[in-house]
C-alpha cells in the first residue's frame, strides 16, 4: 500500500541508523579512551568489580610505599646503631687496657678515661639527634610506654612488639612458678680438718687452692672470693649471723648454664661438700627460672623470661631478689606503628619497639648501667681495677644490647619488610591485570567493531534516503 502521511520504512530506518550510530560513538570513545567502560551504563556489574579492583590497587600501590620507607627508616637506625657498636668496641679496648694495673701509670689510665667519657657522650648525642624526617629513632620515643613496672621484682622489661588492636592498653601479668637459681655446694663446718688441694670449677675457669687443717672458713671465704672473677665462683656464709655454719660455693651467675664444682685432690685429706639438700655431691648446676606471662608458660635463661606470640613478644628480667610470686604492669602506647597492608587493620599492621640507646639506658639494674662508668661514676674505670671488672660486666651487656636491637631490626627489614614488598609487587601485578581485563578496551575487538558500526551507518544513511524517496511514487498515481 502507498502511503505519505506516515513513511514505516523510514521510521524503521531512522531506528536502525540512531542505534548503530550510538554502538558507532561508544566504540569511538573506547578507542580514544582506552577504556572499555567509561560510564555505569557501558557494563554497570563490571564497573562495580572495576572499581573495587582500582581500591584494591591504590591501597597495594601505597603498602609498597610504606614498606620502603619503612626500609628507609630501619636502615637509618641501623647505621646509627653500627656506629655506637663501634664506640662500645673502642670502650673495651680502652677498659681491658686500663686493667693493666702494672703497667699504666695514673695519667694513662686519666686519659683513657677521657676517651671513654667522651665515647660515651657522643653515643648519648647519636641517641639523641638520629632522626627520620623530623621523627626521632633512637632516643626512646618510639619506645613503647609501661605503668606499674614494680623494680622491686622485675630489673627490666624489653618490649620488641605489641599489637593492641582496639586496646587502649595491654596488661601484663607475670607469676613465677620455679625461681631462677644459682649452683651451690655447701662446706657445713668452722674450719678445715685436713691439709686439702681444692680444685674449685665454675663456667668461667678452674682454680687450685691448698687449705691446711684448722683454717677457719672465714679464710676459706677470702681465699675464695680471690678468684671469683676468674672461675666464676663465689663464697659466701651459710648463715651470715653465725659465721661457723660454714659456707656455700655458689656460681656468681643464674640459670642451667652455670655450675659449682669442688674436688679435693688425692694428694690431701677429705673435703665434704654438700647440695642444698645435704646429699654429698661434688657438682651442682644452677637452675632457669620458669613463670607464666598472660597465661601463657615461658620457660627463661636464668633470670630472664622470653614472651613471643602474635600480639607481644618481650624480654622480661627478674631481680635477684624475685623468687616465687607474682608481679603485673601495663603497656600504655607507644612504639612504632608501619602499616603494611591496602587495609588499615591490626592483622596488616606491625609494631616494633626501638629502645633508647642513650648511656643512661645500656645495661641493667643488677650490673649498672653504661653512665655509671664514666668519670665521677660509680664504676669510673680509672678508680680501680675491680671497677674495670665491673665496667667490662656493664660493656658486655651493653654491647649485648645494641646487637639484638641490630638484629631484631635487620630481621623485621629483611624477613618482614622485604618480603612484604614482594608479595605486594605480585599482587599488584594480578589486580592490574584483572583491573585491566574488565576495564581496558581490546583494539583489536573495538577495531572490529568500529569498521561494522561504519559501514552500517552508511549503509542506513543510504537506505534512509531511500525510504525517504518512496512516497514520491505517489505522485505517478496522480498524473493519470
Amino acid at each position: 500500500m502507498a502511503r505519505i502521511n506516515t513513511n514505516v520504512p523510514a521510521i524503521v530506518a531512522q531506528r536502525t541508523l540512531r542505534s548503530t550510530q550510538r554502538d558507532l560513538q561508544v566504540s569511538l570513545e573506547r578507542l580514544s579512551s582506552g577504556l572499555r567502560i567509561n560510564r555505569g551504563a557501558d557494563d554497570p556489574a563490571g564497573l562495580i568489580n572495576s572499581e573495587s579492583l582500582r581500591a584494591e590497587i591504590a591501597g597495594t600501590d601505597k603498602a609498597i610505599s610504606n614498606s620502603q620507607r619503612a626500609i628507609n627508616i630501619i636502615a637509618t637506625s641501623e647505621g646509627a646503631l653500627n656506629e655506637v657498636a663501634s664506640l662500645l668496641i673502642d670502650i673495651q679496648g680502652l677498659i681491658v687496657e686500663i686493667a693493666n694495673d702494672a703497667a699504666m701509670s695514673d695519667d694513662e689510665k686519666s686519659a683513657n678515661q677521657l676517651q671513654i667519657d667522651s665515647a660515651i657522650e657522643s653515643i648519648t648525642r647519636i641517641a639523641n639527634t638520629t632522626s627520620f624526617a623530623g621523627r626521632k629513632l633512637l632516643n626512646g620515643s618510639l619506645d613503647y610506654v609501661t605503668s606499674g613496672v614494680h623494680t622491686s621484682a622485675l630489673a627490666s622489661v624489653s618490649i620488641n612488639g605489641v599489637q593492641f588492636g582496639s586496646y587502649s592498653y595491654i596488661p601484663v601479668d607475670v607469676a613465677v612458678t620455679t625461681s631462677a637459681q644459682k649452683a651451690e655446694l655447701q662446706f657445713r663446718g668452722s674450719a678445715t680438718l685436713n691439709d686439702t688441694s681444692l680444685v674449685i670449677a665454675g663456667n668461667k675457669g678452674t682454680t687450685t687452692i691448698e687449705f691446711q687443717a684448722g683454717q677457719s672458713v672465714d679464710q676459706m671465704l677470702k681465699a675464695v672470693n680471690l678468684d671469683s672473677q676468674a672461675t666464676g665462683v663465689e663464697a659466701i656464709y651459710i648463715n651470715s649471723a653465725n659465721p661457723a655454719s660454714g659456707i656455700s660455693f655458689r656460681s656468681v651467675g643464674y640459670g642451667n648454664d652455670q655450675f659449682v664444682e669442688i674436688k679435693p685432690l688425692l694428694t690431701g685429706g677429705p673435703f665434704i661438700v654438700t647440695d642444698a639438700t645435704g646429699s654429698m655431691v661434688q657438682r651442682d648446676e644452677g637452675r632457669d627460672a620458669v613463670g607464666m606471662i598472660n597465661g601463657a608458660t615461658v620457660t627463661g635463661r636464668g633470670l630472664d623470661l622470653f614472651l613471643n606470640t602474635r600480639t607481644l613478644d618481650m624480654q622480661i628480667t627478674l631481680n635477684e631478689g624475685m623468687g616465687l610470686g607474682s608481679t603485673s604492669f601495663a603497656i600504655t602506647g607507644g612504639g612504632a606503628l608501619f602499616q603494611l597492608g591496602p587495609d588499615v587493620s591490626p592483622n596488616q599492621q606491625v609494631n616494633i619497639g626501638i629502645q633508647s640507646i642513650a648511656a643512661a639506658m645500656l645495661g641493667n639494674a643488677n650490673v649498672g648501667f653504661l653512665s655509671q662508668i664514666q668519670q665521677g661514676g660509680e664504676f669510673e674505670v680509672s678508680r680501680s681495677t675491680s671497677n674495670a671488672h665491673q665496667a667490662s660486666l656493664i660493656l658486655n651487656q651493653a654491647i649485648r644490647q645494641v646487637a639484638v636491637l641490630r638484629g631484631r631490626l635487620g630481621a623485621f627489614e629483611r624477613n618482614t619488610l622485604q618480603t612484604n614488598i614482594s608479595s605486594l609487587s605480585i599482587t599488584m601485578e594480578n589486580l592490574s591485570s584483572s583491573e585491566s581485563t574488565i576495564r581496558d578496551t581490546d583494539f583489536a575487538a573495538e577495531t572490529s567493531r568500529l569498521t561494522r558500526s561504519q559501514i552500517l551507518v552508511n549503509a542506513g544513511t543510504s537506505v534512509l534516503s531511500i525510504a525517504n524517496t518512496t512516497p514520491q511514487s505517489v505522485l505517478s498515481l496522480l498524473q493519470q
